[in-house]
C-alpha cells in the first residue's frame, strides 16, 4: 500500500511540474505572440506559419536527437493505419488553425476566450462518447461554476458577429475533440505514442495540409493588414524564431500532461490558464479591473476546488463498489 501511495505521489507531483511548464510556456507565447503581432499590424498568418514550422522542426530534431524532458525510444513497428491516425490528429489541428483564424479576423479575443468556457462540458460529452470515460453528477455540476466564472472575467470586452462566434464555437469542440482523441493515442493498449512523437506527426501533417491554406486563402505572411510591406531586420527574425521554439515547448509540454491526466480534468486546467491569461494581461498591459472580472476569476477558482473534490469522491466511491 505504502508503494502504490508513493507511485500516487510520483505521478501527482510530475503531472503538477509538467502543469506548471505548461502554463509557463503558455503564458509566454501569449504576451509575445501580442507583441509580435502588434509589429505585424495584427496579421496572424505569418506567425502562425513560423509556430507550425518551428514546432515541426524541433519535434523532428528531438525524434533523433532525444533532449529535455523525454529519452526517445527507436519503434521497430507502427500501427496499420499510423499514416490515417496522423492525418486525422493533424487535420483536426489544420481546421482548428483556419477556424481560428477566422474567428480572430471576426470577434474580439476576449470574445474567443468566453467561448472557450464551454470547453469542459464539450469535453465530458466527447469522453464518454470516445473514451468511455464516466463522470457523475457532482462532478458535471462542478463544471459550470468554472465556465460561468470565465464568461464573467470577459464579460465587459464581449462583441458578438455570428461569422466569428461560429468559428470560435466550432474551434472550441474541434480542439476538445483533439485532445481527447489524443489522449486514446498516449494511453493506448497496444500501441502508446510518446508526447515528442505525438507532437511531431501531428504538426508534420498539419503542415502539408496548411500549405494549400497559406497559398491560396491566407494573405501574403510578408504584408500587413495596410498592405505594407513588413521590415523583417534580425530582432524580427529572432523574435519569431523564440516565439515558434515557445510554442513548441508549450505544445509538446500540454501533450506530455495531457498523457498523465484526465481529458476533463485538461479542460479544467485549461480553462483555469484563460483565466489567470486575462488576469496576467491586466497587470502586464495595465488593464481596467472591473468587479466582474474580480467575481469571474473567484468562481474559476471556487469551481475547480469542487471539482477536484467531485472527482475525489467519485474515485472512492467507484473503489469502495469495485471492493
Amino acid at each position: 500500500e505504502t508503494t502504490v501511495i508513493e507511485a500516487e505521489s510520483g505521478v501527482w507531483n510530475r503531472s503538477m511540474v509538467y502543469l506548471g511548464l505548461w502554463y509557463f510556456f503558455s503564458f509566454c507565447t501569449l504576451f509575445l505572440n501580442k507583441y509580435i503581432l502588434s509589429l505585424l499590424e495584427g496579421e496572424p498568418s505569418m506567425l502562425g506559419a513560423i509556430q507550425m514550422l518551428s514546432t515541426t522542426i524541433i519535434g523532428c530534431l528531438k525524434m533523433f536527437v532525444p533532449c529535455c524532458l523525454y529519452k526517445h525510444k527507436s519503434r521497430s513497428e507502427y500501427p496499420q493505419n499510423f499514416i490515417m491516425i496522423m492525418l486525422f490528429v493533424g487535420l483536426m489541428r489544420f481546421i482548428t488553425v483556419v477556424l481560428g483564424l477566422v474567428s480572430l479576423k471576426n470577434v474580439a479575443v476576449s470574445f474567443a476566450e468566453t467561448v472557450k468556457s464551454s470547453a469542459p462540458i464539450f469535453t465530458v460529452i466527447m469522453s464518454r462518447l470516445i473514451l468511455g470515460e464516466y463522470t457523475g453528477l457532482w462532478v458535471n455540476l462542478s463544471l459550470f461554476p468554472v465556465m460561468a466564472g470565465l464568461a464573467l472575467c470577459t464579460a465587459t470586452e464581449i462583441s458578438f458577429n455570428t461569422l466569428g462566434f461560429s468559428a470560435a464555437l466550432s474551434t472550441n469542440i474541434m480542439d476538445c475533440l483533439q485532445n481527447v482523441f489524443s489522449k486514446k493515442l498516449l494511453s493506448g493498449d497496444t500501441y502508446k505514442f510518446s508526447p515528442p512523437e505525438l507532437q511531431f506527426y501531428t504538426s508534420a501533417a498539419a503542415v502539408i495540409m496548411l500549405i494549400p491554406a497559406w497559398v491560396f486563402l491566407m494573405d501574403i505572411p510578408f504584408l500587413g493588414k495596410s498592405g505594407r510591406s513588413v521590415s523583417l531586420n534580425q530582432d524580427m527574425v529572432l523574435l519569431l524564431l523564440f516565439d515558434g521554439t515557445l510554442f513548441h515547448l508549450q505544445s509538446v509540454t500540454a501533450y506530455a500532461l495531457m498523457g498523465r491526466i484526465s481529458p476533463v480534468t485538461f479542460s479544467v486546467a485549461s480553462t483555469v490558464k484563460h483565466a489567470l491569461s486575462i488576469w496576467l494581461s491586466i497587470l502586464v498591459f495595465s488593464n481596467h479591473i472591473t468587479i466582474l472580472s474580480a467575481t469571474g476569476t473567484a468562481l474559476v477558482f471556487v469551481g475547480v476546488f469542487l471539482y477536484n473534490k467531485a472527482r475525489q469522491i467519485q474515485r472512492k466511491s467507484l473503489q469502495a463498489a469495485a471492493a
